[in-house]
């Protein structure tokens, strides 16, 4: 069993990104980070992503409205970094507010300037398999991880766990492209599927993002099998000092004796998704820059 580790793959993408960064002249590439309320998980996040973007180059602008502000008043908001010929990108930290629609924020995001890869036209883009739009951080880390990790999905059956527009849809697509790399076969699964185990036991390659901690167990992955684990999950364990430990979709104990590469939980796909967000930021940048 081989660990693929995603803070070790992170970290040469980041390298890449902070040579081609300070070969640029001039202004250097920019993202506005908007982050409402204080989420604890949000907080961190745009932390994580704010000290990426020093460590590159990127200039990073934090916003942060109170979470009492309006959805018309964050759409106005958006709608003056749109127009900011000095934002390349701008990412907005989910979860919203409950009073907010979040498909609709997502929306009011230039898809230009969109590295988030959540605007409607940039998910078109990606079933148009048209390379100008800008895909979606976590599928667009896990094709890295895989590539980078010398896995082929051409004539391979690639499972996906989960159907959500942030993970299973965009990279059900992204494996069935015709191009490099990709080339898979694909069938996704879900809360309704029946008789799961006997579909992720097809699975060459098993894409885990269900959101629910431990759920593939090693009855439902064939020997030899990659495993990517999306999931992100608090569970409660009284011997951590916080009251919890972090795990993913998948028992690890369980499956990683059966798997030929697995991700781990914390430290596999997680890293990936910010070095895709300042993957995605130059690209606008550069986009921009050639108009």
């Amino acid at each position: 069993m081989e660990l693929i580790d995603g803070n070790v793959i992170a970290a040469k993408i980041i390298a890449e990104l902070k040579a081609e960064v300070a070969s640029f002249p001039g202004r250097k590439p920019c993202i506005a980070l908007v982050r409402v309320g204080e989420d604890p998980a949000s907080v961190s996040y745009v932390k994580k992503k704010e000290k990426t973007a020093v460590e590159i180059g990127i200039t990073s602008r934090v916003i942060l409205p109170p979470i009492t502000i309006t959805q018309a008043d964050l759409f106005k908001l958006l709608d003056e970094l749109n127009a900011d010929p000095t934002v390349d990108g701008i990412l907005v930290q989910s979860p919203l507010p409950k009073h907010m629609d979040e498909v609709a924020v997502f929306r009011r995001v230039s898809a230009a300037k969109d590295v988030d890869g959540f605007n409607t036209l940039n998910l078109g883009k990606i079933a148009q398999e048209d390379p100008t739009g800008f895909v979606s951080c976590t599928p667009a880390g896990i094709m890295e991880l895989l590539a980078r990790s010398g896995v082929d999905l051409k004539g391979k059956h690639v499972v996906v766990l989960g159907r959500s527009l942030i993970v299973g849809k965009p990279v059900a697509l992204l494996a069935l492209q015709k191009k490099a790399g990709a080339n898979g076969t694909v069938t996704v699964c879900h809360s309704q599927t029946s008789n799961l185990p006997a579909i992720t036991r097809q699975a060459d390659v098993l894409i885990a993002a269900i959101g629910r901690a431990e759920f593939v167990t090693a009855a439902m992955v064939k020997p030899g099998a990659v495993v990517i684990d999306v999931g992100i999950n608090r569970v409660a364990d009284a011997t951590k000092k916080t009251g919890y430990r972090l795990t993913g979709d998948v028992h690890f104990p369980t499956v990683s004796p059966l798997a030929s590469k697995i991700t781990p939980v914390p430290g596999g796909v997680g890293p990936m998704t910010v070095a895709m967000l300042m993957k995605n930021t130059v690209k606008a940048f550069r986009l921009q820059a050639a108009q």
